[in-house]
Order: structure tokens, then sequence, then C-alpha cells
């Protein structure tokens, strides 16, 4: 007789039907959607080093100005494209819903999971492209360029997760995060080195968790790196965790509303 299923082997299950169904949603919906994948980031990295270079600006922080904004877009972007693919999760599942095994949170997390895939394979992608062009690509401190971008990634998840509950909710948020990324992109240094802000509007800025995250990769890239002395990576992963947990929290709290809704 057929022993039935343990609870930790559904979920699995649902866990890779998802999986296989997200990604070829992302890959093949929509004309190239694949190629926009790759582009987006590239096109940020072209069209600001055009502005560095009209600036004659080399180096930044004192590492190779080309690999700093690389870097700072990329790790950016592994924040950006995990918090908001995450939030629109719920939204773009709901019929599976139907079915008892697959909860709301698990379309949260396998997003995540998949955002995080595609976006180590897209840094792969792009530091070989920078490779070819003649820049050194090779990390001073690769772990700790992998704690930066997975410190990024966590906080993303939760991110995605507090606000997936809270759009639902109140569906008129969803503007508002939408409109506050491109302040976000600005104010975590993506564009400016945090260190040249003269203080206490430093401190502020450093309230920012994904800040944080970006001087890290940059500077696990180039010891040299003229990072911020207040940068912490105990900040960004102790922000990032209690945001997850919150965030489980509350899709405990309201999952069910946010399927019968």
């Amino acid at each position: 007789m057929r022993s039935a299923r343990t609870p930790l082997a559904i979920t699995l299950s649902v866990w890779k039907a998802l999986f296989l169904r997200e990604a070829l949603s992302r890959a093949f919906t929509g004309r190239a959607a694949w190629f926009w994948l790759i582009a987006e980031p590239v096109l940020h990295v072209a069209f600001l080093m055009l502005i560095f270079a009209t600036a004659r600006i080399q180096s930044v922080g004192g590492i190779d100005m080309a690999i700093w904004l690389m870097v700072g877009l990329l790790a950016f972007f592994m924040f950006r494209r995990t918090a908001m693919q995450v939030m629109n999760a719920v939204g773009s599942n709901q019929a599976l819903f139907a079915y008892r095994q697959v909860k709301p949170v698990d379309s949260a997390l396998v997003r995540a999971g998949l955002e995080g895939f595609l976006m180590a394979i897209i840094i792969m992608i792009l530091l070989a492209g920078a490779a070819l062009f003649g820049l050194s690509v090779s990390a001073a401190d690769p772990l700790g360029v992998i704690n930066a971008f997975l410190g990024i990634w966590l906080f993303g998840l939760g991110f995605g997760l507090v606000m997936s509950v809270a759009i639902e909710l109140v569906p008129e948020l969803s503007r508002i995060i939408h409109l506050i990324m491109m302040p976000l992109y600005i104010i975590s240094g993506v564009m400016f080195p945090i260190s040249a802000v003269p203080q206490p509007y430093r401190d502020w800025l450093l309230l920012n968790p994904v800040a944080h995250g970006l001087e890290a990769a940059r500077l696990g890239f180039s010891l040299h790196y003229h990072s911020v002395p207040e940068l912490s990576v105990v900040y960004l992963h102790g922000f990032a965790l209690v945001s997850v947990f919150l965030g489980l929290a509350l899709y405990r709290q309201f999952g069910l509303r946010m399927v019968t809704q």
C-alpha cells in the first residue's frame, strides 16, 4: 500500500512546480523576455559609464569606475528585483490558491529563490563580459561579496514579504512603493559614493540597509576601496532577518484573508 506523503515532501513538490512555472513565465512570457532580463542592468551600467566618462572620472573610492558602477548596480538590482517579484507574488498566483497544497507564502518564497538564481546568472554573464573588455573582475574577498549579495537578497525577500501583505490589504500602497524605488536607487549610493556625503546626512543615508550592502559588495571586490567607516554587514543582515521574520508572521496572520478577499 502506498504510504501518504509527508508535509515536507508535499511542500517541496509544490515549490518545484511553482519554480518551473515561474521560470518559464519569466523567461518566455512576452517578446524576448529573457533578453530584457540581461539588457536592463547592462543598459543602466552603460548609461552611467557614459556619464562618468564624459565627466572624465576614471576611479571612484580608489577602484576602477566601471567596476564600482557595475557592482553597485547589480547589488541594487538584486534587492529591487527580488522585492518587486515577491511583492507581486500573491496577486499573480491567485488562481493557484484553489489547490489547498499551495499557500500564498509558497509563491513568495519561490519567486525570491528564482530571482536570486536569475540574478546570479546575470552577474556571472556581466562580469564575464567585463573581463572580455579587459577589466579586472576578480574579487579580492569572494566570501565578502557573496555575504553582501546574500544580505541584500534576504532584505529584498523580507521587504517583499511585508509589502506583499500590505498591498493586499491596502492596494493603493502598490503605487507608492513603485514611486519610492527611484529615490531609493539614488540614496543607496548607486551613482555616488556615500563616503563623499558630509555628516550628519551620511548617517541618515546609512539608515538604509541597501547602502550597506552596496558598500560591502564593492569592498569585497577591492580591499583598497574607501568604504564608509560606518559600514556594517551585521546591520544589513540583522535588518534583513527581522524583515523576513516579520513578513512570515504577517503571512501567518493574514494568509487566509489574502486568498479569500
